[in-house]
């Protein structure tokens, strides 16, 4: 009998575990401001790098939050290479559901952060913070110390692993979509030979 095996989430599942190692390292989006501040932010589901005037910043309910995404991606793509060479078995369906749902589900929730953060500096101190590109903002007079306006550069960009990202999310909807071939598809069990006397 031959065994099928479902090579598009056996992808996803790699690819999922790559993006873990992957957005340890490379953020999903970097956040500059300097001159006369200096901030860098990296941020990526998995890990927040703040730093403020060469001071690295550990905000801890962010780091459990980065723990519970790695967590889940992990996961995530261990259940789906687990699915991928047994996606027949009466429990696989089960697998898949949970596997190829969260890194769309964490990709989205970090597409809501990013757009809210400037949402709220706007509300909260009336100035535009760029989600992707460079600007120059002026700080209101309430913010700072010497009661004049403050101009800040800053500049915001999406990582090359959010792109990434992107592409594991559509495997592992591929992934779930393939599932309905094989699912349909009869096993196929190879024919014995005939014998002739």
């Amino acid at each position: 009998m031959m065994q099928k095996i479902n090579f598009v989430a056996m992808a996803a599942g790699i690819s999922t575990l790559l993006l873990i190692v992957l957005s340890l390292f490379v953020p999903w989006w970097q956040f500059t401001a300097i001159n006369p501040a200096n901030v860098q932010v990296n941020f990526s589901p998995v890990n927040l790098n703040l730093i403020v005037s060469g001071s690295t910043v550990a905000i801890p309910l962010v780091l459990a939050l980065n723990i519970a995404c790695l967590l889940t991606l992990l996961a995530s793509g261990l259940i789906l290479l687990i699915y991928s060479v047994k996606p027949t078995q009466p429990y696989s369906k089960r697998l898949l559901g949970f596997g190829y749902k969260q890194p769309l589900i964490i990709l989205v929730f970090f597409i809501i952060e990013i757009t809210t953060i400037p949402l709220l500096m706007q509300a909260i101190g009336g100035f535009n913070l760029p989600i992707n590109g460079a600007a120059t903002i002026m700080i209101p007079q309430k913010f700072t110390s010497n009661s004049s306006n403050t101009s800040l550069n800053v500049s915001a960009v999406f990582g090359w692993t959010f792109y990434f990202a992107i592409v594991v999310s559509g495997l592992n909807i591929a992934a779930r979509i393939y599932h309905r071939k094989i699912a349909s598809s009869p096993i196929l069990s190879p024919t014995p030979a005939s014998t002739t006397n």
